[in-house]
């Protein structure tokens, strides 16, 4: 809708290769930190991965970083949505490459960055996409051009709903395990190896080649006077024609949809799954903006846009999505690792006739603000916002057991494969009863009348806490086995091996030993008294 700006060409096009791509927009101009930062506040350039952060500030902090620490820095591009409503990131980056590569080097050469790491979804073709694009721009160096002024590194991660989170993605990258920090960390100060990072979303850098292409003055021909500019937005559900869009800034929301022509049904989600929803009444009033999607009660986020439809139902919809956020946990905050997951079943529950909203608003409340990352808080602002906006739905279920509507899948899901799960085995002869594995595991051991444990599966995401139980059972009567029979250690999470230190003092590094548990009285003894 519009001028067209990040998709320019790619109505003649599936994709626009470095030739095509200097075509339209030819060759990108270094230009210094001060005109970047001058750029970016002339227009209020704001991130567009969801939290709107000032961009501008962000390059100052890391040039502030930089300066202090007398360090190197990198820039570091986010193409990680995880989100499954939102396709736009995969969209640049598979037919569009070469733009948001234009706006990460010119950050890099005005910051006087190491690299650029651009970091997608492994196995992907926006992967494949931007490795093909480096080529591309390694190759015209070769032929003379100055295509690769900055190193460009790609790294496939593994996506998950939590992996675009910036402490999460800067640990994937790192070669760690993708989950975010336990202590919030700035990317500024601390991100790729260590160094100052410029952290920021695939679009966001597009925006910035744009930014510098145009001038900002001819940048915000288009969009309000406030917000400049143009904007991509994912629309999916219950519209039957999908896609990702480019608007300026100040369309009517409800055009957006008719564009696609969208069934609105019991209501519009914005902003994706920590996002919320809003009535059919203020879809007709929504302004596509930071202010006016502020306004009509929800955020603009990634600009997700998912129309749930009126032939599925609702309630069912929503409780889908909350089991799904449960099972998202990183598993690493007790009150995320254990509130999700329950709040995901309250909800099924709810669309099945049974429980309360009650139950689930109490059980919001005990993991709002209690996590190392805003999963937690977002997932509640979801189901808090649903219970609003589908309070006739479910009055229908409560009284009735249903609304009669099937519940048809119209939110955007992963693929998912089938998570292993694990089982606590038990030696009989071995147990002593001192509880110490109840202690470490409450929501999957409970103790009998007697004191002695009996088990609950427990969740791959579990598996590192299940193993810790077992390593720490004084009497070595419990193992850990997969769901399917098969006995082993749970998997050990990513960074360093077990440091040995000998007698003679030499060290060894190697995997953590995994000690016996049938073997002799003595064997068990020695072993016991080496793990303390």
């Amino acid at each position: 809708m519009g001028p067209a700006r990040l998709t320019a060409g790619l109505d003649h096009t599936r994709r626009l290769d470095l030739p095509a791509h200097r075509t339209l927009h030819g060759m990108t101009e270094p230009r210094t930190l001060d005109e970047l930062m001058s750029y970016a506040n002339e227009v209020d350039m704001r991130g567009r991965g969801g939290a709107a952060f000032p961009f501008a500030r962000k390059l100052r902090a890391v040039a502030d970083a930089v300066r202090s620490m007398r360090s190197e820095c990198v820039v570091l591009i986010n193409g990680a949505e995880g989100e499954p409503a939102s396709s736009k990131d995969a969209m640049m980056l598979t037919r569009n490459p070469h733009l948001v590569l234009d706006g990460a080097i010119l950050a890099a050469e005005a910051l006087g960055a190491r690299e650029v790491v651009l970091a997608t979804p492994g196995g992907e073709v926006s992967e494949a996409s931007v490795n093909a694009a480096v080529a591309e721009r390694q190759a015209a160096n070769v032929a003379g051009g100055a295509e690769s002024r900055v190193p460009i590194r790609v790294v496939g991660i593994k996506e998950r709903f939590i992996s675009g989170e910036g402490g999460a993605l800067v640990n994937a990258v790192n070669g760690q395990e993708g989950i975010p920090p336990g202590r919030k960390r700035r990317a500024a100060q601390s991100g790729v190896d260590g160094l100052p990072t410029l952290l920021s979303n695939t679009e966001t850098y597009a925006q910035l080649a744009l930014l510098a292409e145009y001038g900002p003055e001819k940048y915000a021909e288009v969009g309000t006077a406030k917000e400049p500019g143009t904007i991509l937005l994912t629309v999916s559900g219950g519209a039957a024609n999908g896609a990702v869009i480019e608007v300026p800034t100040g369309v009517m929301l409800a055009d957006v949809l008719a564009m696609c022509e969208a069934d609105i049904g019991d209501g519009v989600l914005f902003g994706g799954y920590h996002g919320a929803w809003l009535s059919a009444e203020a879809v007709q009033r929504a302004v596509v903006s930071r202010e006016g999607m502020k306004a009509a009660g929800a955020t603009l986020g990634a600009g997700i846009i998912v129309p749930v439809g009126s032939s599925t139902c609702s309630l069912g919809e929503a409780a889908r999505v909350a089991a799904y956020l449960g099972s998202e946990s990183a598993g690493q905050c007790g009150p995320c690792r254990l509130g999700l997951p329950d709040i995901g079943r309250l909800m099924c529950d709810l669309a099945e006739g049974n429980g309360s909203v009650d139950a689930i608003r109490r059980a919001v409340r005990m993991v709002e603000r209690r996590g190392a990352c805003s999963h937690p808080d977002g997932t509640a602002k979801f189901v808090l916002s649903a219970l609003d906006a589908f309070e006739s739905e479910i009055t229908l279920h409560l009284e009735q057991g249903s609304c009669g509507r099937p519940v048809l899948g119209v939110m955007p899901m992963p693929e998912r494969e089938k998570e292993v799960e694990y089982r606590l085995e038990v030696d009989w002869s071995r147990c002593i009863g001192h509880g110490l594995c109840a202690h470490l595991l409450p929501e999957f051991v409970k103790l009998d009348d007697y004191g002695f444990p009996a088990f609950r599966k427990i969740p791959g995401f579990m598996a590192k806490e299940a193993q810790r139980a077992v390593d720490m059972c004084p009497a070595l009567a419990i193992r850990l086995s997969s769901g399917d029979g098969h006995g082993g250690p749970a998997p050990k999470p990513n960074g360093s091996p077990l440091r040995l230190v000998k007698k003679d003092g030499t060290t060894k590094t190697g995997p953590i030993p995994r000690l016996s548990r049938l073997g002799s009285r003595s064997g068990a003894s020695r072993a016991g008294g080496t793990a303390g």
